[in-house]
């Protein structure tokens, strides 16, 4: 039991995205797969450079410290 509901739910999906019209944008897809940065886009190592300022903080970790 309970079969039913799940069945028309997907099936409610399913026909809302074949017949649903989407805006894709071809180009922004294109670059993404070929790699290149939009000029919006962070730097490849925006992380590195975001915990940069966290590398001072180590020993005040409590969970580091050795009785």
């Amino acid at each position: 039991m309970g079969r039913g509901r799940a069945k028309a739910k997907q099936t409610k999906v399913a026909r809302r995205l074949k017949y649903q019209t989407l805006d894709t944008d071809f180009d922004a897809l294109q670059r993404e797969l070929r790699g290149e940065e939009d000029a919006g886009e962070q730097s490849e190592d925006y992380e590195a450079e975001y915990y940069a300022g966290y590398e001072d903080d180590e020993g005040d970790d409590p969970r580091r410290r050795v009785s």
